[in-house]
Order: structure tokens, then sequence, then C-alpha cells
């Protein structure tokens, strides 16, 4: 069975080889229907302590390491910083300030290209 791959936000990294990742994914409400947030925290093993908070990383499903390590660091993944940045792109796009038209005008537009 092939090993689980997540990809999150690293919120936590004070104590000694070790990271804490969350992980958000996106659930519909069963009663609503309304599409929602759900996260939940992962403590990482990270040999090297090389990742700092707010880096996004990938983590692996790997064999208990300790009490609450049960996953590793696979490094920052290349497609999850491309969605995050796509997403942040999405958030900054600037809102068209041009007014639609009129009826009157679209009806006189409409008159002209048919004459």
């Amino acid at each position: 069975m092939p090993k689980r791959v997540l990809t999150g936000t690293i919120v936590s990294d004070k104590t000694d080889k070790t990271v804490v990742v969350s992980v958000e994914r996106r659930v519909k409400h069963p009663l609503y229907g309304k599409i929602i947030k759900r996260s939940k925290k992962y403590h990482a093993h990270d040999e090297g302590n090389e990742y700092k908070e707010g880096q996004i990383v990938r983590i692996e499903e790997t064999r208990p390491i300790s009490k609450l390590k049960t996953w590793r660091v696979l490094g920052t993944g290349d497609v999850a910083t491309t969605a995050a940045q796509a997403e942040d792109q999405a958030e900054e796009k600037p809102v068209s300030k041009a007014k639609p038209k009129k009826k009157a005008a679209a009806k006189a537009e409409a008159e002209t290209a048919d004459a």
C-alpha cells in the first residue's frame, strides 16, 4: 500500500528534529452543502532542523518515530508552492471598475449593427 503524502504549512519548529505541519482540506458540509475548511496538525521528523516556520512542505507517512511522530518531511513541494502562489494571486486580482452598459445603449448598438 502506498504511503500517504500531504502538503501543509509549518506552524512550529521549536522542538529538536521535529516540525508541526498544519494540513488544510476542504469538505462539503453534510447538511448545508457549503464548502468549509478543516485543518489538522501533524508532527513530522526533520532530521537536520532545516525547515522553518511558514514554509510549505510535503510530508510522508512513515513508521512511528516517537509517541506523536509518524510523518517525515520530504521537502518543500514545488507543486505545493505553485498552488499556494496561484491561490495568493487569485486573491490579489484587482476588481474591474468598468460599468455595465445600460439597456438603452445596448439597444442602440444592436439597432446600428442591424442597419
